[in-house]
């Protein structure tokens, strides 16, 4: 296995997560609106709104407009989650609890982030390897990176609100690509991420060596699952390279 010259990296599911979970978040803002929700109902109807909505992506649109579109997403998907669960009523005022709820995911507090993580990329910055962030997330990203201290640790942030698309499409890829100068190799360029659809399958198809993070290692009859490069943890990826890393000096 030959180091690459940058890996991509997905955020949300592997870098860090969601404390808890998305309902308990929602329901912990929603405390101080005086509003008690049933934390594992909100959970579920959010993931099915999620499920069921377009990707975050705005093609064509201006830079400028991104910010509002953003929001805007975010926001009709936390209506369709407290519509569902008949809690968008008890809400006096729901805009100012939204504008609330959409900033605290801004920040580090509704994070945390995974034990495999600082070691990893701790490791791949002393190998000298390229760090990009590549994401289906919106321009948060930023400052939530910068609160969990992680920023300085890539060279880029590739999104697919900014890109105009998002994965599993091969323009959110060669975007990444193009940022770096790297031309599609599967020896130049690795992607790792939770999501096999989207991650592993996308930057497969994009001409990229992808790795699939499967935390939980689920057990599985889907033979593509099953002959996928598959890792636990981003640290299972450390010791095959600091072996490549070895030899070559040698060479």
């Amino acid at each position: 296995m030959r180091s690459p010259q940058v890996i991509f990296v997905d955020a949300v599911g592997t870098l860090f997560g969601v404390k808890g979970s998305v309902g308990e978040q929602y329901a912990k803002i929603a405390t101080d609106f005086n509003v008690s929700l049933d934390p594992q109902l909100i959970n579920r109807a959010f993931y099915q709104a999620f499920q069921a909505a377009s990707k975050i992506a705005f093609p064509d649109l201006p830079q400028s407009d991104i910010p509002l579109a953003e929001y805007q997403w975010w926001r009709s998907l936390a209506e369709q989650t407290f519509s569902q669960t008949g809690d968008l009523t008890k809400f006096l005022d729901f805009e100012t609890f939204f504008k609330s709820l959409y900033a605290y995911f801004a920040t580090a507090e509704p994070w945390f982030i995974y034990e495999d993580t600082w070691l990893a990329l701790d490791t791949w910055k002393k190998q000298d390897i390229t760090l990009g962030v590549l994401s289906n997330f919106d321009s948060r990203i930023y400052s939530v990176m910068k609160a969990l201290r992680l920023e300085d640790y890539f060279t880029s942030i590739t999104i697919s609100t900014e890109i105009g698309a998002a994965k599993p499409d091969s323009l959110i890829f060669e975007a990444a690509l193009a940022k770096h100068q790297i031309e599609r190799s599967p020896d130049l360029a690795w992607h790792i991420g939770d999501s096999f659809g989207e991650d592993y399958l996308g930057a497969t198809t994009a001409g990229i060596t992808a790795f699939w993070l499967d935390r939980d290692r689920q057990p599985t009859t889907n033979p593509a699952k099953q002959a996928a490069r598959t890792i636990d943890k981003l640290t299972s990826l450390i010791t095959d390279l600091a072996t490549d890393s070895a030899l070559r000096s040698l060479s």
